[in-house]
């Protein structure tokens, strides 16, 4: 088995970008195991994407008890990295993972009940063999469980060693600034907010972004290229084989509207323009946004990863660019 050194020049073109108020620093790319990690993928090609992602300066790893497919299975494929891998390298990773969503059978598998969180939390540690997470993430609101419950859930969490800062996941403006002024209180600040946020999802700015300001919260960004949307393989107006408008599950093929197809390959010929690939083009613009810590990228290569990192080349959007790419995102659908 080769044994893996870590590239020394790893922090030489990666920048990095405080959480809000906190300490902590993430880099301006991070990388997703959402997909492509889990039980039925490649367990060498995700080794060589995670890899290459830290030999590029990517210190953040984002996880959640349920990814995989099957739930669980990308913790697990992370823990056998830590073993083989990344253990010498634990204390330059910051490794996050999160509870919310179905896990287990019976009524304490799921939601934002002390209960649920904090044996989530035990069983990833084991998955992921480690002794503490870095980011523990309540992954969206429950509409039942007393939002102070669920933050002392976090709060415990962290005063018990299990992880280093609190953060939240698809909360709404109103429920941000609750959930913050709970953990304030408890002297467990919000370190982050991870949300759904690209050129084609701005729902974030109706609220959610001035209350991560007002409460100093960093803001973590998900589905950066709109589950695909914004990249070069819907740019014909078809729907590729084993893409994910294929699948018909994150995105909807009736999605690929004509008049979404002409927008697409406006954003992609300015994009070239630039010199940009269209992903890199709307990473680039989310990385622009003040509010921004961290982009999370997926990837299923590590060509596709490197491509993703491509957007922290070159110079930023001009102001006079983004008044462009707003008409072009204003084109009626």
């Amino acid at each position: 088995m080769d044994v893996y050194a870590a590239d020394s020049r790893r922090y030489d073109s990666m920048r990095y970008r405080r959480s809000g108020k906190s300490g902590l620093k993430l880099p301006e790319i991070s990388l997703g195991l959402w997909h492509n990690f889990g039980g039925f993928d490649a367990a060498e090609n995700g080794r060589e994407i995670l890899l290459r992602a830290f030999d590029r300066g990517i210190t953040h790893f984002d996880l959640a008890n349920n990814y995989g497919p099957p739930p669980g299975s990308a913790e697990s494929f992370f823990g056998s990295m830590m073993e083989r891998d990344l253990r010498p390298y634990r204390d330059e990773l910051v490794v996050s993972t999160k509870a919310g969503y179905g896990m287990w059978a019976g009524p304490y598998g799921d939601w934002g009940s002390r209960k649920y969180l904090v044996s989530s939390c035990e069983q990833s540690l084991r998955r992921m063999k480690l002794e503490y997470v870095d980011v523990f993430y309540h992954h969206r609101p429950d509409p039942e469980t007393p939002l102070e419950e669920t933050m002392g859930a976090l709060d415990y969490l962290v005063r018990s060693g299990k992880a280093l800062y609190a953060g939240i996941s698809n909360y709404g403006p109103e429920d941000t600034k609750r959930a913050a002024r709970i953990l304030r209180e408890m002297g467990t600040p919000c370190l982050i907010h991870q949300a759904r946020y690209s050129m084609l999802d701005r729902r974030v700015e109706s609220g959610l972004l001035s209350a991560l300001a007002e409460e100093g919260i960093g803001g973590i960004w998900f589905s950066p290229l709109a589950q695909g949307l914004l990249s070069d393989r819907y740019l014909s107006g078809s729907v590729p084989p084993g893409s994910r408008a294929s699948k018909a599950v994150f995105l909807k093929p009736e999605r690929l509207t004509p008049a979404m197809v002409k927008k697409l390959n406006a954003l992609n010929d300015f994009a070239r323009d630039r010199g940009e690939s269209l992903a890199g083009l709307a990473i680039k613009w989310l990385l622009g946004k003040p509010e921004t810590t961290s982009v999370l990228v997926g990837a299923s290569s590590v060509a596709q990863l490197d491509e993703n990192l491509r957007a922290l080349e070159g110079a930023p959007l001009a102001e006079g660019e983004l008044s462009v790419i707003e008409k072009m995102l204003g084109l009626p659908e």
